[in-house]
């Protein structure tokens, strides 16, 4: 039986906990956006305000201890359809389809079809996505960090004959050597490896924050090591600068494109089961779920959790979503909202940090993605491998992510071999499976794969 008894000060404390332990989002999230274009003071802005908006409502609304934020994964996916370099279409396009995204969250809430959904969806294959993600993101975290040279390469004739459509395959290359320290200054790389030993041993040993703590230090090492730039600094402004915002930039123009609309898919399916797995996590641990109104709380949850979304894209940031890093604050003692309030007045605290966000290297924010990366790939250990008809749809979702550098590649080929295989072994396949199947073979009849 959880302990409900709490105080104000409790609460209070278990926010700072949380906020710590998730403060990570404010280097790593401008970082990634910023590779779609995005000014990062504008990210930075829209990450302290989305963040702190969500999360006081969450405790004022459904006085939950919950905190939310953008969510690493979907902001990854976000800066792939959304790169300035190969991407499919614009930043502003792409915050209009996590806006779109979030109203259909909030039908489907209403309308009792996102509980279904997830109910619909094998758990195998949920554990899948959100491993498959983790290994996508620590893969963006090796290759912002630099340790390794990510390139494409010819495939020998005899290969490509057999190929039938990829022109080249990818060669993955180490790129540190520790003997070498005749580059030791300005060697990103090299900070990187530093950075990911330090947070590694953070978070083994239990420390609180420990993300957090492990950009910060790196980004000091960075200093001498001539990688981490501090000029910037020097007469800076520690008033929140409002000059530069992405405030209501989306561009609802093109809606109609192919391309938004597989995202606005992508961004809405993802969304629903690591938003539902947290918030029942989360809520169980603090033992609101086993009370009378525990269901009509989730659902409040969920409602705040749909608005926060389409609130992020008018800000001008990626999908905003609860935090695992929640329960922290709950083995803390936070039970009530005032431990979510609190952690939203210390995002909005946040924004006189700004010019101390600016400095920070990806170097150090690459550590803090591989880490994420190995906290999110934990869930593999609840696919059963011994079920054939679980492991194969759950291992093609998990490979073809960071093979494909595509989360809706590898959700596709879940959803379309789990079907496939409840046929052909006369199992009863969920209604709701059918149109997701459905769904993914229209994708790839007028789409294919990305």
């Amino acid at each position: 039986m959880v302990n409900q008894q709490t105080s104000a000060r409790t609460e209070i404390f278990a926010g700072i906990t949380t906020f710590v332990t998730m403060a990570y989002i404010l280097f790593v999230n401008p970082m990634i956006l910023s590779g779609t274009g995005m000014d990062t003071n504008a990210v930075f802005l829209a990450t302290c305000l989305g963040a702190g908006i969500v999360s006081i409502l969450m405790g004022l609304i459904v006085k939950a201890p919950i905190a939310l934020a953008p969510g690493m994964g979907l902001n990854a996916y976000f800066a792939v359809v959304a790169s300035s370099t190969g991407g499919i279409m614009p930043w502003q396009t792409a915050l209009a389809a996590v806006f779109i995204s979030g109203i259909i969250f909030l039908i489907l809430t209403l309308t009792g079809f996102r509980q279904a959904l997830v109910d619909a969806v094998p758990d195998g294959l949920k554990h899948g996505i959100t491993v498959g993600i983790g290994l996508f993101i620590a893969l963006l975290g090796f290759k912002l960090s630099e340790l390794i040279k990510i390139q494409a390469i010819p495939i020998p004739p005899t290969m490509e004959s057999l190929a039938k459509g990829p022109t080249d395959l990818m060669s993955f290359e180490w790129n540190l050597h520790l003997a070498d320290f005749s580059h030791f200054t300005g060697n990103s790389g090299m900070l990187a490896f530093i950075g990911l030993v330090i947070t590694s041993l953070m978070v083994v040993r239990g420390i609180k924050g420990g993300i957090l703590i492990g950009i910060l230090i790196t980004t000091i090492i960075g200093i001498p090591m001539g990688v981490t730039d501090i000029s910037s600094l020097q007469g800076a402004k520690w008033f929140p600068d409002f000059s530069t915002n992405n405030f209501f930039a989306l561009d609802l123009k093109g809606i109609l494109g192919i391309g938004i609309l597989e995202a606005i898919f992508v961004f809405t399916f993802v969304e629903l089961f690591d938003t539902f797995g947290t918030m029942v996590g989360t809520m169980d641990r603090a033992g609101i779920l086993n009370k009378p109104d525990g269901r009509k709380k989730l659902s409040k949850a969920m409602m705040v959790d749909a608005s926060g979304v389409s609130i992020g894209a008018l800000l001008g940031t990626s999908t905003i979503t609860a935090f695992v890093e929640s329960a922290s604050g709950i083995e803390a003692g936070g039970r009530r909202g005032l431990t979510a309030i609190t952690v939203g007045v210390l995002f909005f605290l946040a924004l006189f940090i700004a010019p101390i966000a600016g400095i920070v290297p990806s170097a150090a924010t690459a550590p803090a993605l591989i880490i994420v990366g190995v906290l999110m790939v934990q869930n593999i250990l609840k696919i059963d491998f011994h079920n054939m008809l679980e492991a194969i749809p759950a291992f093609l979702t998990i490979i073809l992510m960071p093979l494909t550098q595509s989360i809706a590649n590898g959700i596709s080929a879940g959803i379309l071999f789990f079907t496939l295989l409840s046929v052909s072994l006369g199992k009863k396949v969920h209604p709701i499976m059918w149109v997701l199947t459905i769904l993914v073979i229209v994708r790839y009849i007028f789409i294919g794969g990305e």
